[in-house]
């Protein structure tokens, strides 16, 4: 909450853009996997969001990224819903290199216990045709597949 002048208390601006920074280190080699820097447009109005940017992965290999993300909420409170989203990755020459789409339903659970929210998802990327699930716990991420791959990711 903002005051104003008056005394009065307003709501404080809602910011619909961020810049990201993400990194990922091999832990077998102890070196980054991948850098990737996004800017990032929100659209609340239509439960949406689109995103831009730069990585640089394994191997020195330079991509260029967009995404996209509309969310359709079941409930008053958004706390469960649907989620349809998308990944275009492009070579220096904007050369498509890569795509990723998904349909996920995503439970969020706040205050699971006191502090700890939890989201669940159970999702189809529809270009792998696999089945997946996330659990996610405040910072800490489990992903699984169908295929029997998994990963455990942790946000700082």
């Amino acid at each position: 909450m903002n005051q104003s002048s008056s005394g009065d208390l307003t709501p404080a601006p809602i910011i619909n853009q961020i810049n990201q920074a993400h990194a990922e280190i091999d832990t077998a080699t102890r070196k980054p996997s991948l850098l990737a820097v996004l800017a990032r447009h929100f659209f609340p109005q239509l439960s949406a969001n689109v995103g831009a940017g730069v990585q640089l992965e394994r191997g020195n290999i330079f991509r260029y990224t967009l995404r996209g993300k509309k969310a359709v909420s079941f409930t008053d409170d958004g706390l469960l819903g649907l989620n349809i989203k998308g990944r275009l990755l492009a070579d220096k020459n904007f050369k498509p290199r890569r795509k990723s789409g998904a349909i996920e339903l995503a439970w969020t659970i706040l205050d699971f216990r006191k502090g700890q929210d939890v989201r669940i998802k159970a999702g189809y990327e529809l270009y792998r045709k696999m089945p997946y699930f996330q659990l996610r716990e405040n910072n800490w991420t489990l992903n699984g597949y169908m295929d029997g791959k998994w990963d455990v990711r942790f946000d700082m």
